[in-house]
């Protein structure tokens, strides 16, 4: 299991959780690098129900769907999914005096090696920080 993670000054609990799964905000920061975009989000968050997010180059040469089913939602405190390719995903929200503290948990894919996507999944959750900051 990969771990990545992050903690968000000066936003609430709720406001952390806003930004990270209402679709009107993932497309903002949903994403590795300036390069890349995420033209698409789609999320209903509900135990069950599913969640897909496009992401892709700004130049179109490339792009992915990313997407999955939500297996645990506790309100402002957790979220668990499973990708489709059966990956178990966990997130979790938890006060501390620094800040909101999120932290990303997954089984790692095959194709890429560990370290790779350690560091992108951290790019992405460094810029959902960036944003959910600014914002």
């Amino acid at each position: 299991m990969i771990t990545v993670s992050t903690t968000i000054k000066s936003k609430t609990l709720a406001q952390v959780w806003e930004y990270f799964t209402n679709p009107k905000h993932v497309t903002n920061w949903n994403f590795a690098s300036d390069d890349w975009h995420c033209p698409k989000a789609e999320n209903q968050l509900e135990i069950g129900k599913s969640f897909a997010y496009t992401m892709a180059a700004k130049n179109g040469e490339m792009s992915f769907d990313f997407s999955g089913t939500y297996t645990e939602i506790e309100e402002h405190s957790k979220i668990s999914y499973l990708l489709e390719d059966d990956r178990k995903i966990f997130v979790t929200f938890k006060e501390t005096e620094n800040g909101i503290e999120v932290v990303e948990k997954f089984d790692p894919e095959t194709e890429n090696s560990e370290e790779l996507q350690q560091a992108g999944w951290q790019m992405i959750l460094d810029n959902f920080k960036k944003y959910t900051e600014a914002n």
